[in-house]
């Protein structure tokens, strides 16, 4: 069985190489006991014949090799003993990031590869964007990318994966995904930090004739970034959008508007999207928020004393169109709702009566009965996670498992019965087309490729 990975120890108990042995200095209780002699030490006992010796601990000196204490080194030999803790520190420092990595490459092919895609091109699902793109990596330093993997983008199909709003990831994973992200990643590059003085309603006119039938508008999202969603406008900078402008995604629609607008014009965008940005909606308060996970004691099976639901308008055998699913329902049909998305998404807003079985964790499927009621799976893709619950419910043995065709998104949307938390912003209509199959678009046209950088952001 594979070794878990470990953390290397603090850096900070290095630290103290460079004191090397030298007393911590004790404040006198009073001023008389700072005026009295100090005691004379009585000699050490000897020790015991038999008795133990004393351990020596890892990299300390051996007997009568300790260095001199630090009134009795020179300059040299202090500067010297510095450096060597200096190396030390960045040794074991090297080592960390190497693990971070290590391990930061396990958590991405769990949770991240579904929708950005096992090579972190992105497009893989909901038009997710590419992590590997060089003008994406130059701009978006590590805070951007931190916040982005703990906040996530809502109303998007990009979760929030912090452990402190719901997610899986405490911030020892946060920081190991991002290390492995930056690995081998172009350095960040020195982004024009000026405050756009554009005019927003210039930017507004230019937005909507060269970008909006790619990134939509503030109620309709399309095939690429969302750039109106809150959280993206409060990680993104000025600088970071004034870049993403001017130099595009190579590979990707995303073309450099460098070399096709003028500098005003850039501006104005700028402007104009700064604009846009409001703030994000607090999380729901945690741990209350927070759905049950098995065993659960509460109700797993809606209309537990219905018929179990059974649809006849299925795509493929798999998908379940969200107006029969609804039909359905309302009639009092048997039917489990399996929220496929992570606990944070859940907690934001749910279809009434689901249960969260993110689909990375399959143990939350184990309560599940297994007695011919309809499950229905869904996410906000919305087709990848709930595939993947959807997949495993199957191997299970389990013969009416289907995923809710247009996703949960599309649900909300058309007033079906859903959970939301108090004071979230409203949802962005997803993108047209959204609810075909993987690779299908409207009209049967294929997804087009080579569209890395684009989706949820």
């Amino acid at each position: 069985m594979r070794r878990p990975l470990r953390s290397i120890p603090s850096l900070a108990l290095l630290a103290a190489l460079t004191a090397c042995g030298k007393p911590a200095a004790k404040a006198p209780a009073s001023a008389a006991d700072a005026a009295a002699p100090a005691p004379t030490p009585a000699p050490a006992a000897a020790p015991a014949a038999d008795a133990a010796p004393t351990p020596n601990p890892a990299g300390a000196s051996p007997p009568g090799e300790n260095p001199a204490p630090p009134a009795q080194r020179t300059p040299e030999e202090q500067a010297a003993l510095e450096a060597k803790a200096a190396e030390a520190i960045r040794a074991l420092a090297d080592a960390q990031a190497k693990l971070d990595v290590q391990r930061g490459g396990v958590l991405y092919a769990k949770l991240c590869a579904l929708c950005h895609g096992p090579e972190r091109k992105g497009y893989a699902a909901d038009n997710a964007p590419s992590l590997v793109s060089p003008t994406f990596l130059e701009s978006a330093d590590d805070a951007f990318l931190a916040s982005s993997i703990a906040k996530g983008r809502p109303g998007t199909a990009m979760a929030a994966y912090s452990a402190a709003v719901g997610g899986p990831l405490q911030p020892a994973d946060i920081r190991a995904l991002v290390r492995f992200l930056r690995a081998g990643a172009p350095d960040i590059a020195a982004l024009d930090q000026r405050i756009p003085e554009g005019d927003a309603v210039e930017g507004g006119k230019i937005f909507d004739a060269q970008c909006a039938s790619c990134h939509g508008s503030p109620t309709q999202r399309r095939t690429a970034v969302h750039l109106f969603n809150r959280q993206f406008l409060t990680d993104a900078s000025d600088a970071y959008l004034r870049h993403a402008i001017e130099n595009g995604r190579p590979g990707t629609p995303m073309v450099a508007y460098g070399e096709k607008l003028q500098p005003k014009d850039i501006e104005h965008l700028v402007t104009y999207l700064r604009s846009m940005a409001k703030p994000p909606a607090s999380p729901p308060p945690m741990p209350e928020g927070l759905p049950p996970t098995p065993p659960r004691t509460g109700p797993i099976v809606i209309n537990p004393k219905g018929k179990p639901a059974r649809f006849t308008k299925l795509r493929e055998g798999r998908y379940a169109p969200i107006d029969e699913v609804a039909k359905a329902l309302k009639e009092g049909r048997r039917i489990v709702f399996a929220d496929a998305r992570a606990p944070s998404d859940w907690a934001m807003m749910h279809i009434e009566g689901a249960i969260s079985t993110p689909y990375y964790d399959t143990k939350t499927l184990d309560d599940i009965p297994n007695d011919g009621t309809a499950v229905i799976a869904y996410c906000a893709c919305p087709h990848h996670a709930s595939g993947a619950v959807v997949d495993e419910l199957r191997k299970r043995g389990f013969k009416h498992a289907y995923v809710l065709d247009e996703g949960v998104f599309a649900w909300e949307k058309k007033g079906y019965p859903v959970v939301k938390a108090a004071g979230q912003a409203a949802i962005p209509a997803p993108p047209p087309g959204e609810h075909l199959a993987p690779g299908a678009r409207e009209g049967g046209a294929a997804a087009p490729t080579g569209h890395e950088g684009h989706g949820h952001d």
